[in-house]
């Protein structure tokens, strides 16, 4: 923690160039960057999470299974692998199969 209240008070504080810093401290230009920027090391990071656009026009079909085997005992209720093999085949699903899987997930969940 040091380093980086050094490399603050001489970037933000004397004014000294990035270029300087780096040759003194011996790091790379991008670290002496950040640590020169943050304010709040505490901040929690934002998981910027992908909308799966694929997924839309199936959710319905794969919500009706899944209510559907909810009614089922647990040996003939469908796994992931099976919706997407069954999505592919009847339903000529583009998506991938990781994106099913968080979403059966998911649901599942709630």
């Amino acid at each position: 923690m040091t380093d980086v209240n050094y490399i603050r008070q001489e970037v933000n504080l004397k004014r000294r160039p990035y270029s300087e810093v780096v040759n003194q401290m011996g790091l790379d230009f991008q670290t002496i960057k950040k640590y020169a920027a943050k304010k709040d090391w505490n901040e929690p990071k934002q998981i910027q999470r992908l909308k799966a656009r694929v997924l839309g026009a199936v959710k319905p079909i794969i919500d009706q299974w899944l209510l559907d085997d909810s009614k089922k005992k647990k040996k003939f209720q469908r796994t992931a692998k099976r919706m997407f093999d069954q999505l592919v085949k009847e339903h000529n699903f583009q998506g991938s199969y990781r994106a099913l899987c968080e979403y059966v997930s998911r649901r599942k969940r709630s």
